[in-house]
């Protein structure tokens, strides 16, 4: 089962529209992605996409430990790299139970797995948002999720033997959940909504789960029925088709309250996701899922999250730290697990390049819709780039074509932090500029940008939590947590001194007459 592929990675900046396209085509010629299955099926075609090992890896740190060298990127701690998924197929503890990382870590794979190229995802997820295809429910005997069935009623049913549940650090609060598409529905309205959130293995049977308040529907509807006194159906798909991970983390504005984000996973397939009836809960599941933890979330009922551990910590998150371990979280008491026969667990670091392509695609998504509407024709793209981990950092191309364009730069800057609240630094550069290539927008930066005409401070502005210069111990002038100074950096030229800003001009000529494609 092992094999060693090439491990050549390519960067944001080497990304080309020509050799994507006729890799894509001819991997994808016989394989349809529909599931994880079929996911690491395309990716077995890839060379350099996949790697296999049979090595025994302890899920408790080792595994991730392992995958920080070969393909974590994003915010993780050097050294790391971007590079192949992984998939370890004997984990200590869980025999007949591999676990997938780095499913999304790559931009370039995402692009595969979604037939895109991979500049153009931002363009591919507006348009899913516009053109929904709504879910439909199957019978349960179709259900692949459901072909085994765990009940918590059995006296040996224990989620950590049933889970194959990593901790990214052995600091970790315990074993988590990372990739769950959580489902759950308002109980006033009865629509429902699907996201990710981080959830620990407490107990047997218990789940915390992390709710950051305000962000998430999930945690609204979970508000209404504690009210209510009530307990809120929940179920939590793992290991999905990867066009529904990347659609659940579509946020409001974008996808309001009562807007299923399914419906883009559907869109993106041009074939609606297929929902199964739980077996416990009134609640509907992924049908094709490998795992699926049918639950409730308890009403009024709290535990801290270190509870097993002791440290004081959760997990690593986005922004490159470990999140402190959150004294009082709502509880899900499992009722059941169904899985596939052999299932695959799939997970993820929490501050890889994985959780950039998850938040940071349907963010320039987000963006890329509002500016549109505002400046048609001016934004050539936008790119939510690693270092931010999807979320904190924003570079938009915007074209000036004629004097009166001057200034809508920053109004489009503006108009981002709009769209998408958790942004802290937009970056704004010409078309000349690969966005997708900050060494590039650090150049114009370096030679288009004065800090003193050109840096646009927005002080005392609500931000995101994470970030731990967002605090009065940072910055006594800071109000309270989360509270933040975003800015604009406008690194495009003066329409008037376009010319004087023009980049050396190359030959354009074709290299493959001279270099193997395999090596551009």
């Amino acid at each position: 089962m092992s094999f060693t592929p090439d491990l050549t990675h390519s960067h944001s900046s080497e990304y080309s529209a020509d050799s994507f396209s006729s890799t894509q085509s001819a991997a994808s010629d016989d394989t349809a992605v529909c599931d994880l299955r079929s996911a690491l099926a395309l990716l077995r075609s890839i060379p350099g996409q996949l790697i296999e090992t049979d090595t025994e890896t302890d899920p408790m740190g080792e595994l991730s430990g392992v995958y920080r060298h070969v393909g974590a990127g994003g915010t993780v701690a050097r050294p790391t790299k971007e590079g192949p998924a992984m998939l370890f197929c004997n984990v200590k503890g869980h025999p007949n139970a591999p676990v997938v990382i780095g499913l999304l870590a790559s931009r370039r794979r995402v692009g595969y797995l979604l037939g895109c190229d991979p500049k153009r995802l931002g363009f591919l997820l507006k348009e899913s948002v516009a053109h929904p295809v709504p879910p439909v429910v199957i019978p349960n005997e179709k259900a692949k999720c459901q072909e085994v069935v765990h009940l918590a009623t059995d006296p040996d049913f224990d989620l950590r033997r049933l889970i194959p549940a990593p901790t990214n650090t052995p600091e970790d609060a315990g074993p988590y959940i990372t990739l769950g598409m959580c489902y759950a529905s308002n109980p006033q309205t009865g629509e429902s909504d699907v996201t990710i959130h981080r959830m620990c293995i407490q107990s047997r049977d218990e789940l915390s789960i992390f709710l950051q308040p305000g962000a998430r529907h999930i945690g609204y509807f979970r508000e209404l029925a504690e009210a209510k006194g009530e307990s809120l159906p929940i179920s939590i798909s793992i290991g999905v088709d990867p066009a529904i991970e990347i659609a659940s983390c579509f946020e409001p504005p974008t996808t309001p309250l009562g807007y299923d984000e399914l419906q883009a996973a559907g869109a993106i397939r041009h074939h609606p996701v297929e929902l199964v009836q739980c077996l416990t809960v009134n609640e509907r599941a992924i049908a094709h899922a490998e795992y699926v933890i049918e639950g409730e979330i308890l009403p009024n009922v709290r535990v801290r999250e270190d509870q097993n551990s002791n440290t004081g910590k959760a997990m690593p998150e986005f922004p490159g730290y470990c999140g402190p371990a959150n004294q009082s979280l709502p509880i899900i008491k499992v009722k059941a697990v169904t899985t596939r026969k052999n299932p695959i667990m799939q997970t993820c670091i929490g501050p890889s390049e994985e959780h950039v392509s998850m938040a940071g695609i349907p963010t320039e998504a987000s963006i890329l819709s509002m500016l549109e509407k505002a400046y048609p024709g001016k934004v050539k793209n936008v790119y939510c780039a690693s270092p931010g981990g999807g979320k904190y950092i924003a570079v938009i191309q915007f074209c000036k074509t004629v004097p009166s364009d001057e200034g809508r730069q920053r109004q489009a800057a503006l108009l981002a932090f709009s769209a998408f609240a958790e942004l802290k630094h937009v970056f704004l550069v010409d078309e000349d500029v690969d966005c997708f290539d900050m060494n590039d927008v650090m150049w114009a930066m370096t030679t288009r940008f004065q800090a003193d005409i050109d840096l646009i401070p927005l002080p005392g502005v609500q931000c995101h939590p994470l970030d731990p210069s967002n605090s009065p111990e940072y910055n006594p002038l800071i109000r309270t947590h989360g509270i933040a100074c975003k800015a604009i950096f406008d690194c495009t030229v003066p329409f008037d001194q376009k010319e004087r800003f023009a980049r050396a001009k190359f030959m354009d000529v074709d290299p493959r007459k001279w270099v193997p494609e395999s090596l551009l």
